[in-house]
């Protein structure tokens, strides 16, 4: 398709509003929302994917303890095996152990890399499913967060890691959600610094929708489909980020989302900020090459549920806390997600 007609197509589509999505949530059997956090709770820090560095692990514990929390993390959080934390047992261990720890109110990821799918077997279940706690993180984090709920019930939460940027934005939606909830949260996107990166907020597909949310980041939940920890679409409002891949790359997970199903029934999605996702100057294919906004138009203007683009998560410095769950609304017209129950009790 020439670059041109292909520009044209995907603006047209645009202009339509979704229909209305008539198939209801799925929920899973026993959802179970965590305690609320409170200030001078006990927040595990752990390291499930990627090694962190002993500058990181201090700097992480800073961020923590300026919010007004205790910090506890077990030797092994410095542990290196190739480009993981240890081993596949030992991360696992450190996950399992901090929810088995009646010390520790909440857990949260130091970082995310790669790696926490590989523990997604050696998890405990049960143990998780009979000590609910706040855990949060994102990226590959990503995987942990859906592997949990779809095991668990527990709701999980995608938001900030140790090592991120505490902020005065990051800040407010983590407290907003975790430690004083209100029902009907409106989360509104910051302006400014981030949307150099992000092309600004795009509705692609205009329209409200009402589902529980679930998603995280993109390549981690295309790794999830074919396995139990797999994701369920149905009557959800999926939401996605992304870092560092080009459009034929995002092309490519959204179209296998798109053949597995995960948008046939879905109520509607939002994508947060796919940062450095254009096409790269030096491949000789640039100046013919699809934008990101391009392709995401493309591939979500005719899937007939609202879509935007740019909302305040994924790997910015100005993150929205996410409840993987959660029911919410998505008013892509006045650019705004609701939450529409509190997250934690």
């Amino acid at each position: 398709m020439q670059r041109r007609s292909f520009i044209k197509s995907v603006s047209t589509a645009a202009v339509f509003s979704a229909i209305p999505n008539v198939y209801p949530a799925v929920l899973p059997q026993n959802k179970i929302k965590p305690p609320r956090l409170k200030p001078g709770d006990t927040l595990g820090l752990i390291a499930p994917g990627s090694y962190i560095s002993e500058d990181e692990l201090k700097y992480s514990k800073e961020n923590l303890e300026k919010l007004g929390y205790k910090v506890f993390y077990n030797d092994r959080i410095l542990s290196k095996t190739g480009y993981l934390a240890g081993t596949d047992e030992s991360r696992a261990e450190e996950v399992n152990s901090m929810f088995a720890d009646k010390n520790v109110q909440g857990i949260i990821c130091a970082r995310g890399g790669y790696g926490c799918a590989r523990i997604l077997p050696m998890l405990d279940y049960n143990l998780i499913k009979n000590n609910p706690k706040v855990f949060i993180g994102y990226s590959d984090v990503t995987a942990m967060l859906n592997g949990i709920y779809a095991e668990t019930g527990l709701v999980t939460f995608h938001g900030p890691v140790g090592i991120s940027s505490f902020n005065d934005f990051s800040v407010t939606y983590f407290n907003e959600v975790l430690v004083h909830p209100e029902k009907d949260l409106v989360l509104i996107s910051a302006k400014g610094e981030d949307e150099k990166d992000n092309n600004g907020i795009k509705t692609i597909v205009s329209g409200k929708a009402v589902g529980e949310l679930v998603g995280g980041n993109l390549s981690v939940l295309n790794s999830l489909i074919g396995t139990k920890y797999d994701f369920n679409g149905e009557g959800k409002i999926i939401f996605l980020e992304e870092i560092g891949e080009e459009p034929y790359r995002i092309d490519r997970m959204l179209t296998q989302l798109i053949q597995s199903g995960k948008f046939d029934k879905a109520a509607g999605i939002v994508v947060g900020v796919f940062k450095d996702c254009e096409p790269k100057e030096k491949d000789p294919s640039f100046s013919t090459s699809f934008s990101l906004m391009e392709v995401l138009f493309d591939r979500l203007s005719n899937l007939n549920i609202p879509v935007i683009y740019g909302m305040s998560f994924g790997h910015i410095k100005n993150k929205f806390t996410l409840p993987i769950g959660i029911k919410a609304e998505l008013d892509t017209i006045n650019q705004t997600l609701t939450l529409l129950e509190n997250a934690v009790i």
